[in-house]
This record gives C-alpha cells, sequence and structure tokens, in this order.
C-alpha cells in the first residue's frame, strides 16, 4: 500500500461514518493543497446496473476533462456501493465497465489530476480493487466493536481530536463517562460531541456534569442503570430501575428477564473480580482515573483468564474505575452468596411458573438489602 499523497486513493470500510469523514478530509485537504475551481463531485450510490453505468461514465468524462485555467484537478466518486458483493456489483456490464476503466487508470497521466473514491465493501479479489492497490493507495476503515481489545481507546482518541477542532478539551472522568455512555459509535459519538460542545457555549473543558446533562445514553448504557444500582447498594434505586426495565419489555422483543438476570450477573462478576484483584495486590485502591488506568496497562497478562468476561483488560477501564467504590459496599462473602441467590434466580425463571417480576425483586432485596447494623463500606487494600 502506498502512501495516501499518491493521486488516486481508495477509502473504504464497515464504518461509512469513518469512511465518509476520512474522504471529506481528504477531498478538501487536497483541494486546498491544487487550488483551482474544477473539482468535481460525483455520487455513486446507485440502486440499479444502468445507475451504476452512468456514474462511471460521469467519471470518465471528469477524467477526460481537463481544468480551465491549467491547475489541477480533485474528482470524487463518493459512496460508492457496487464494488463489493452486492447485487449491482454482479451485474455483467458493471463489472466488464469496471475492468475497462482499470485499464484505463493505467495509462492515465496523473500529472496535475487525483482520483479519491469512497465505498463501503470492497471486493479486493475484483480486477478494479487489485488495480487501484497496484496504482495508488486503498485505506480500509473497520468499524469500532466491542469486541475490539482497544476500542475503548480508539474512541477516545476519535473524541480528542473531534475537541480539538473546537478548541476544546475534557477531562479524563468526562472523557470515560461518555465513551462508556455511547459505546464504539463512532457517529453517534460525533453527535454527542456536537451537542456537549454547544452546551459548554464557549467553555474551553467539558466537564462530567455537561456529559451526565446532555448525552444521549445508547441501549446497552441505559441497561447498565440496573446494575450500578446493585453496585451503590441502593435498593430502591435498584427496584425502580427494575419496573422500568420490565415496563420497557412489554416493547422490545429484544429485552428478557434473563437478560435482566445476566445483567445483574455480571455486575456481580465484576465486583469480586476486583475484590480479588486488591486481594492479591495487583490494583491499589484510591486512584484517580489516570493511575488506574496506568495500573490495568500493566496487569501480567500471564496472570489474566482467556475469557473475555473475566479478564479486566478486556473491559472498558471507566466501567472498572465507576465499580471501584461500589466494590466496598460488600464483603468477599455477600458477593459469593449474591451469586448463589442469581443462580438460583436462574433456575426459577426458566423451570417454574413464578412471575418474571418477582423473582427478580426478591433477587434484588437478597442481595442489596444490607444485614442489622451494616453501614456502607469502603474499598481498601487487601480488603475482603
Amino acid at each position: 500500500m502506498r502512501k495516501p499523497s499518491a493521486p488516486l486513493v481508495l477509502v473504504c470500510g464497515e464504518d461509512d461514518f469513518a469512511v465518509q469523514q476520512r474522504g471529506r478530509q481528504l477531498y478538501a485537504d487536497w483541494c486546498k493543497e491544487i487550488g483551482g475551481m474544477d473539482h468535481e463531485t460525483i455520487d455513486a450510490t446507485v440502486s440499479n446496473s444502468q445507475e451504476a453505468l452512468r456514474s462511471l461514465a460521469r467519471l470518465r468524462e471528469a477524467l477526460q476533462t481537463l481544468p480551465f485555467f491549467g491547475s489541477g484537478k480533485v474528482i470524487w466518486l463518493r459512496q460508492c456501493n457496487f464494488l463489493g458483493d452486492e447485487r449491482v456489483a454482479g451485474a455483467q456490464a458493471v463489472t466488464v465497465s469496471l475492468n475497462d476503466l482499470a485499464q484505463e487508470l493505467k495509462r492515465f497521466p496523473w500529472d496535475n489530476v487525483r482520483l479519491l473514491i469512497t465505498a463501503g465493501k470492497v471486493d479486493r479479489r475484483k480486477t478494479f480493487s487489485k488495480t487501484i492497490e497496484k496504482l495508488g493507495a486503498v485505506e480500509y476503515l473497520a468499524g469500532l466493536s466491542a469486541d475490539d481489545k482497544d476500542w475503548a481507546d480508539r474512541a477516545e482518541r476519535f473524541v480528542r481530536g473531534e475537541l480539538r477542532t473546537r478548541r476544546q478539551e475534557m477531562s479524563d472522568e468526562a472523557l470515560g463517562e461518555l465513551v462508556s455512555a455511547v459505546g464504539p459509535n463512532l457517529r453517534q459519538l460525533s453527535q454527542e460531541i456536537e451537542k456537549l460542545s454547544l452546551y459548554a457555549a464557549g467553555r474551553p473543558e467539558i466537564t462530567v456534569a455537561d456529559v451526565h446533562a446532555v448525552v444521549s445514553r445508547n441501549k446497552q448504557a441505559r441497561a447498565f442503570a440496573l446494575g450500578e444500582a446493585l453496585g451503590d447498594r441502593d435498593l430502591p434505586r435498584a427496584l425502580r430501575c427494575l419496573d422500568e426495565e420490565l415496563w420497557e419489555m412489554q416493547f422490545d422483543r429484544q429485552k428478557t428477564a434473563i437478560g435482566l438476570l445476566y445483567g445483574l450477573i455480571s455486575k456481580v462478576r465484576t465486583l469480586l473480580l476486583l475484590k480479588e484483584m486488591f486481594r492479591l495486590g495487583l490494583l491499589a485502591p484510591d486512584v484517580d482515573y489516570n493511575r488506574f488506568k496506568s495500573q490495568l496497562g500493566r496487569l501480567p497478562s500471564e496472570a489474566m483468564p482467556d475469557d473475555k468476561r473475566y479478564n479486566p483488560a478486556a473491559m472498558h477501564p471507566y466501567v472498572l474505575f465507576k465499580a471501584l467504590p461500589q466494590a466496598g459496599q460488600y464483603t468477599a462473602e455477600e458477593l459469593v452468596r449474591a451469586m448463589d441467590v442469581l443462580l438460583v434466580s436462574n433456575r426459577r425463571l426458566v423451570s417454574s411458573q413464578l412471575e418474571e417480576a418477582l423473582v427478580l425483586q426478591q433477587a434484588l432485596v437478597q442481595i442489596v438489602g444490607r444485614p442489622p447494623g451494616r453501614r456502607p463500606g469502603r474499598l481498601t487494600a487487601r480488603a475482603s
């Protein structure tokens, strides 16, 4: 792959937002560098083979039309959707036209012309794609995924970069809160950054309070509310969150009582994990977010489990950081008993005719309710 400074560049990938953002950036940079007024943008989002052929014909015409005033020319074939395995891409006429265009690009003089193509899926086995890789540069932008180990770091870098263009910054805690609320979605992150920037009204730093005030939490983040109430050992709030979740289940088929139970299991498992890590001296309590992230980065990989559900390195660091004070609300014995309660609840949900709400309510009361005389705790090193 050649450098992006090549006169022919294909930007593609599953993350259409990132692809179009990179396309706009490269197009603007090229137009500024070359100057002139003869640049062209060609829409290549088509619904049938005839429209695809017309887009390719417009591209050929643009390549053959020299700039009027002797300056350079930038052409952008935008949002092309017939370079992968789509139905239109499989049409014989489109395949032939793309192959012919590939041969023309090989002979084309690139002295004063640059061509940018942005697309979604691209079949890199086809002649056209191989030709671009040989003549120019291909940038593949994979979308963020919760399965990616570094998705949180990449999302945070994206947020900081967007804020720099607005001459603003964000505290580490606010950044962690934003990313954990939105998740691996660059488009939504961009929208939330725009909202935060306007809400801050020119202030140079965006705070946690700003994030809480205006950021829309995605479905996954909203589902964390029940687990957060359990972690805070706040029984009234936990029961209120449960009622809200059970109400939403009537309208969202993807939500189930078993799913809510598994969310509680995940939360208790995280608290147990933190307890054990402090007991072993792998983490030190009462640190700020940056120092906590540094501690996570220094954890020995050989000591971490392969299963992502139990591996702190696979979790968002801010989620663990927020769980620090929550781990002090329970003893290790209470958390082990909580797992037993949730196991019994799982069996009751699957095999009995008891009302789902009653099963989950009873589980929360048994776990969150404090024994007589038990005061809120505080996590300390090597605490049990």
